[in-house]
């Protein structure tokens, strides 16, 4: 049987997937999922060359991420190696656990390579809710919000960590909010690889 984490100021922390419906509980506005990348991943990421990390943008059935993502790769000539495949496999997991979560069989499939401020701002999105993995480069940022106003104090979540957060769009308000940014990074020469995932209802579609 799954212990459901405890809810502190509208975040819970996981370690495994049969958690993730945490995120269901009125009282949680984000949900923090803890993992540890497989050998050597991490290191193959941060020395590709930037401009040959996958970028994509796709509405499209769940079962069809792994594909996008493979053909975000050969387009951008993302080296075809064991990391890759174990690369593409996470992102076809974490997109089946998501989905099964929000109960839609289309989601909205962004790669993203960032590599200045983009949405610097401490915000809530426009969806009911967001799943955001940052694979190479600086996490997320987030805090708990007053009143909408920044957080005071700013956290940042690891790598290969996905972060869950409610958007606008949710149907409850939990009683701590939870705002997010991109961290800033213009001017580090860094180069981040994030995977968004928004749930997309049939009717949209």
């Amino acid at each position: 049987m799954t212990v459901m984490p405890k809810i502190h100021q509208g975040v819970s922390f996981i370690t495994n997937p049969e958690a993730l419906s945490v995120f269901r509980d009125p009282a949680c506005a984000a949900t923090i999922w803890s993992r540890t990348p497989k050998p050597g991943l991490q290191q193959w990421l941060d020395q590709l060359g930037p401009g040959v990390l996958p970028k994509w943008r796709e509405i499209l059935d769940v079962e069809a991420v792994r594909e996008a993502a493979l053909d975000a790769c050969e387009e951008a000539g993302t080296p075809d190696c064991a990391e890759r495949t174990t690369l593409l496999d996470d992102m076809q997991d974490l997109a089946s656990a998501f989905a099964d979560l929000m109960q839609t069989s289309f989601v909205q499939f962004r790669l993203d390579v960032i590599k200045t401020n983009a949405c610097r701002r401490f915000h809530l999105d426009a969806v009911t809710g967001r799943l955001i993995c940052t694979y190479r480069g600086t996490g997320t940022q987030y805090g708990v919000s007053l009143n909408g106003e920044e957080p005071s104090t700013i956290e940042t979540v690891p790598n290969f960590d996905p972060i869950l957060l409610r958007g606008s769009l949710w149907p409850t308000v939990p009683d701590a909010g939870v705002l997010h940014r991109s961290p800033p990074i213009e001017g580090t020469r860094e180069t981040r690889l994030v995977m968004v995932l928004d749930p997309v209802s049939d009717d949209e579609e």
